[in-house]
């Protein structure tokens, strides 16, 4: 009787070893599907400019019917990229503070796509960092902002007041590659107004002043550090809102009349490793983007709301915003873009590839639309 005690015991305990080994084999091997799944690091910015990316992390499962979405993994920051049922990455969201960052951190492959300005992208590639503009997220969303109690309260007032002045006006702007610092410059320039940023230059009319961050926009306007500030929307909205300040004017309607509607600002871009290694991933970012964009035009105050909650700001501000959402490269938008390469080169900020180039000479090296034009078939 000893003996099958002592029998059956044995095989019990060979029994859990063998339950054990085999447990242990499959939660720390991973397969292979695992394994050959990419994470990508996708950068943005906190600003309604991009409310196409939060709504489609916000939204998530959601849009399964889309047929391109992204899963929760952990809320605002990682996300699985899902296609037809099939997981093609796993996405982590990064913050970045502006388009100068951004193509800084491409450069140093800290992220692999992101959401931009397309002027942070066009001299992130005259520096020779390959990669490529993919779409675009949206038109227009730019404004002077000023103390609530200015007289400045459109263009001609505000040419006024710096005719007025005896020293030079002080305009903040986030980030020198930013689209409404260039979109201001280029037009002071356009308009004969000199302008400078070197603060012991006291000739100009206009004093240019690095702010860092939209998040320093706002404090430097109630500290008087400066006069005024160009920057995206929402912060706009936000200082009226908050009654930190006015919107003098949008920066669409400064001079020449009609010639900055419409006008680009942000994009998405990616290293061209990350396109060439990764196609179908790229196509898929390209696809949610931009049937997010359509859902973000068809539903305004949804959009505004999840913007608003995300960022941390007013939904009053996000929903008075005129941003149009589009990821479509229309003729229009094209010539938006000429203009900025030839604004960018009379202002001589191209050192390399770009500089004393037209848009046509320098297209290819700039954009990549074959995945938009995919997904508008």
């Amino acid at each position: 009787m000893k003996r099958i005690t002592l029998l059956v015991s044995l095989l019990l305990i060979l029994c859990l070893v063998l339950v054990g080994c085999g447990q242990t084999n499959e939660t720390t091997v991973p397969s292979t599907t695992q394994q050959n799944i990419p994470t990508i690091n996708l950068g943005y910015i906190f600003t309604n400019h991009q409310t196409p990316l939060l709504v489609s992390a916000a939204k998530g499962e959601a849009f399964k019917d889309m047929g391109v979405y992204l899963k929760p993994v952990v809320a605002k920051e990682k996300y699985e990229l899902i296609s037809n049922g099939k997981t093609l990455a796993n996405i982590n969201l990064v913050v970045t503070k502006s388009g100068s960052e951004v193509t800084t951190l491409l450069a140093q492959k800290h992220i692999d796509i992101a959401l931009g300005s397309v002027t942070a992208f066009m001299h992130g590639v005259d520096q020779q960092t390959p990669m490529k503009v993919l779409c675009p997220i949206q038109t227009e969303g730019m404004g002077l902002v000023v103390p609530q109690d200015s007289n400045i309260q459109d263009w001609d007032t505000f040419v006024a007041y710096l005719k007025a002045t005896k020293q030079p006006v002080k305009i903040g702007y986030h980030s020198p590659t930013s689209g409404p610092k260039i979109v201001f410059e280029g037009a002071l320039k356009k308009a004969n107004i000199s302008v400078t940023q070197d603060p012991n230059n006291m000739q100009a009319e206009v004093l240019l002043v690095d702010l860092k961050s939209t998040s320093n926009l706002n404090p430097a306007l109630t500290s008087k550090q400066v006069d005024g500030w160009v920057g995206p929307s929402p912060y706009p909205e936000v200082a009226v809102t908050e009654g930190i300040g006015k919107i003098a004017f949008e920066l669409r309607d400064l001079p020449p009349k009609g010639y900055w509607h419409d006008f680009p600002c942000c994009v998405v871009g990616a290293r061209q490793e990350i396109i060439d290694a990764n196609p179908e991933v790229t196509q898929a970012i390209v696809e949610v983007t931009h049937k997010a964009s359509d859902w973000c035009n068809a539903n305004k105050e949804e959009a505004a709301t999840i913007t608003a909650e995300w960022i941390g700001i007013p939904v009053e501000a996000a929903k008075v915003s005129n941003i149009i959402y589009t990821t479509h490269p229309t003729a229009k938008w094209k010539e938006g873009i000429a203009t900025y390469i030839d604004i960018l080169n009379e202002m001589n900020k191209f050192n390399n590839d770009f500089k004393g180039k037209k848009y046509s000479e320098i297209q290819t090296s700039l954009m990549d639309f074959s995945f938009i034009e995919k997904v508008s078939q």
